[in-house]
């Protein structure tokens, strides 16, 4: 790990022309230049859910991989950018940032906004949770769960603290949030009606401590809604579109935020 990173930063400094400086490697780069140009330009003037489902179709297919980014309580925390494996949030970073984009350079400021309460590059200001998307400034999304006209059930956690007193994240503080879901009992034709294309989609967690397990992005597409995700199951262990209604059926229900 610690190679990697020596290799990443390697070439991030000796291609950096912008403050603070991102962490990526030479394959990562030509296929950031290469989205731009064919997903990022072209889909310039689409309404935000159709960007989205353009931008995040390059990424199917893109391997799972998980703790790519760097930084902890007693690690700097670096603007890593890594397109060569994605887990289901670092997925959801980049499709966000990549969305609101115009060149490069305004990824990497957008990376920046999208993955950081107020752009502050720090562990302790990453939006590490689902629901931080749409109350951490700047918001990435507005949080519409009560709102597709379907029953919800509402829950204050206090994210960070697991049920023994310990922390998922050390260093981190506990933040106490309400969260509406929708019980997966409750979803009906209605509901699905209501997703739109390029809504991100959270799956509640009754874990003490915790808002979502999973998220992705809602896709409709061949009269179906899918869910856009980086899936760890064993048999995709990759971006998929896996139809929403047979994932969320053994879950206990969604959080939906629309992007902005």
């Amino acid at each position: 790990m610690k190679i990697i990173a020596s290799i990443l930063l390697a070439f991030s400094l000796s291609a950096c022309t912008i403050k603070p400086c991102p962490l990526l490697d030479k394959q990562t780069s030509e296929r950031l230049d290469e989205i731009i140009q064919q997903q990022v330009i072209p889909a310039h003037n689409k309404a935000p859910g159709e960007k989205i489902a353009d931008i995040s179709a390059a990424f199917l297919g893109t391997p799972y991989q998980e703790n790519t980014l760097m930084g902890s309580d007693s690690i700097p925390e670096q603007l890593v950018v890594n397109f060569n494996g994605v887990d289901c949030f670092t997925l959801l970073d980049y499709v966000a940032a990549l969305s609101h984009a115009s060149s490069r350079n305004d990824f990497f400021t957008q990376l920046r906004l999208t993955r950081y309460h107020q752009g502050q590059v720090s562990f302790t200001q990453r939006k590490h949770f689902f629901s931080d998307w749409f109350s951490l400034p700047p918001v990435n999304a507005r949080d519409i769960t009560d709102k597709l006209n379907t029953p919800t059930v509402m829950v204050i956690k206090q994210l960070n603290l697991k049920a023994d007193g310990v922390y998922y994240l050390p260093g981190v503080p506990v933040t106490p949030r309400t969260i509406h879901y929708i019980p997966t009992n409750n979803i009906n034709k209605a509901t699905l009606q209501a997703l739109q294309t390029g809504d991100y989609l959270g799956i509640y967690s009754p874990l003490t401590g915790l808002d979502v397990s999973h998220t992705g992005i809602v896709i409709k597409k061949d009269n179906q809604v899918w869910l856009r995700n980086a899936s760890s199951l064993k048999i995709n262990n990759k971006v998929v579109d896996t139809p929403l209604l047979s994932y969320i059926k053994s879950r206990p229900g969604i959080v939906v935020a629309r992007p902005l």
